[in-house]
């Protein structure tokens, strides 16, 4: 695994794709600590965070693009597996290297409250505590973007799923509201997800049994719910939106406030995507 990290970090910090990141993730928040810190005299830094999230759109898909689909598309894959390693490691040393591309200009930005602190009252908790979660944020972009890596070849392909899922994500909640709340509505959005679910579990396992099982299991939980209390599916799906939104809990650090379910969220859809990725190599490895 420390192999793999060392190679992705040098070969991350030879490429444009990284510089650009870096700059335009600063860009961003420059121009916001600009508006609200400095020509509006606004003391919360964790208003520039809040409004340069935005940026996550554009730049993690761009970041993460290149991370398995290039593996794929020059055949060097093929290497990685005759390594004496796993695909846990494989996945976790690309990873490693992508937070630690994340990490460096965020070390540049974590210097921007105190030099605030200088000119006028700026509450460092509030600040670094909605830093803190903006690095679980992007961390947990970066490992939707690489699964979605390892689910093509075509580099393009995989920043245009990545922009069109973090962009949905973002604005999950403003959706919610459009979307049906009637319980028939809530039910038929649940098999439709349900659907999509078994069609990704056999992507990415192969296995059609575990995907139909997986499926008709599922399936038959809801119905017999929907049944048994059709009231209980009055609202569901706009809840669901706002609960998936990963935007949405960073925004309550930005409101003042510690939050660490969303700490544990953010850990589980690490997790989750990173498992999703090792499973996608192990596909490849045994096809």
């Amino acid at each position: 695994m420390t192999a793999i990290f060392r190679h992705e970090l040098r070969t991350d910090f030879h490429t444009l794709t990284t510089y650009l990141f870096g700059a335009c993730l600063l860009a961003f928040i420059g121009i916001w600590a600009m508006m609200y810190n400095i020509q509006a005299s606004v003391s919360n830094f964790e208003y520039v965070l809040g409004d340069s999230c935005l940026a996550f759109v554009v730049i993690v898909p761009i970041l993460t693009m290149r991370t398995l689909a290039e593996e794929r598309r020059q055949k060097t894959d093929q290497l990685l597996y005759s390594l004496p390693i796993t695909s846990f490691q494989v996945v976790l040393g690309k990873y490693l290297a992508l937070l630690t591309v994340y990490a460096v200009p965020l070390c540049l930005i974590a210097v921007y409250p105190l030099i605030f602190a200088q000119y006028g009252e700026v509450y460092l908790p509030t600040s670094y505590g909605s830093l803190f979660a903006f690095f679980l944020l992007g961390a947990a972009l970066l490992a939707v973007g690489m699964f979605l890596s390892s689910l093509t070849e075509n580099q393009g392909f995989a920043a245009g799923i990545g922009i069109a899922v973090i962009l949905l994500n973002y604005y999950s909640v403003s959706l919610s509201e459009y979307v049906s709340s009637t319980a028939f509505g809530s039910a038929a959005a649940l098999y439709v997800l349900i659907l999509l679910l078994g069609l990704l579990i056999k992507y990415v396992t192969r296995n059609e049994k575990l995907a139909w099982g997986v499926g008709l299991v599922l399936l038959a939980l809801t119905v017999a719910a929907y049944f048994v209390d059709p009231g209980a599916f009055e609202g569901l799906l706009p809840r669901i939106m706002t609960q998936l939104s990963l935007f949405e809990r960073f925004y309550v650090f930005v409101n003042g406030v510690f939050d660490w379910t969303a700490v544990v969220y953010y850990v589980t859809v690490i997790v989750f995507f990173l498992f999703l990725s090792v499973q996608s190599l192990e596909k490849r490895r045994y096809n």
